[in-house]
């Protein structure tokens, strides 16, 4: 609710006990299907093989950079962000091997507003399309909002990206708009869409994640029985 100043004037809602937030560190996140740990250059073959596995490169198409030729010029990228504050990367390792199967980020991060955007999306074949890929951001999402408080959580991509349109909509994220012509990549414009889940929000996503990723919704064969959309429209 706006309240307005001593000129008559809409100031925004106010808050009150508002405090600059904790940055993110860089912690062990738990989950059924995966965890998550901060990227470091020990694991840096195993996903190297793990990208390997795809048939081609077109899962590098909207990343920033270039596909790394070898093992040795992937590993070398891993040691150039491993340490960084921002972003920070997160390894996706699969509970039932053990082995690495992605990574991600959090970035551009506000601890002065709670803002913090989601990023560097980057599964191999053998996390693509899974319950572990779901839980990976529902993860970082629930650091985010439960233990860190804040208060946006934020999704950018090509606006050409359609999968990674797609998931961020299937995942709760809300369509805010189009920065045109925001960057340059790989010699191409990129226009830029903008998604986000705020603090108000969550806790009715929390519960949409936690019905979905439930055991019990999925089938032996492990299809899912009910979709992620269905147990948020439910409400329960």
């Amino acid at each position: 609710m706006n309240t307005f100043n001593q000129f008559g004037q809409p100031v925004g809602e106010a808050l009150v006990d508002w405090q600059p937030r904790q940055h993110p560190s860089r912690v062990v996140l738990q989950g059924r299907y995966c965890r998550l740990e901060p990227l470091r250059v020990e694991h840096a073959d195993a996903l190297f093989a793990a990208y390997s596995q795809a048939e081609d490169t077109r899962s590098w198409t909207w990343l920033l950079r270039e596909p790394d030729a070898t093992a040795g010029e992937f590993a070398a990228w891993v040691e150039s962000v491993s340490e960084l504050s921002d972003p920070i990367h997160f390894t996706v390792f699969d509970n039932q091997t053990q082995s690495p199967v992605g990574t991600l980020a959090l970035m551009r991060i506000d601890p002065k507003n709670g803002v913090v955007e989601v990023g560097h999306v980057h599964f191999s074949p053998l996390l693509s399309r899974t319950p572990m890929s779901t839980e990976a951001q529902y993860l970082l999402m629930q650091y985010v909002f439960d233990t860190l408080g804040y208060r946006r959580y934020e999704w950018k991509c090509n606006n050409l990206n359609e999968p990674s349109r797609k998931a961020a909509l299937r995942l709760g994220f809300l369509f805010e708009g189009r920065f045109r012509q925001a960057l340059v990549t790989k010699g191409h414009n990129r226009d830029t869409d903008w998604f986000s889940i705020i603090d108000k929000e969550w806790p009715a996503l929390a519960i949409a994640f936690e019905n979905w990723l439930a055991t019990d919704n999925f089938t032996a064969d492990g299809k899912q029985k009910r979709s992620l959309e269905s147990w948020r429209e439910a409400g329960v």
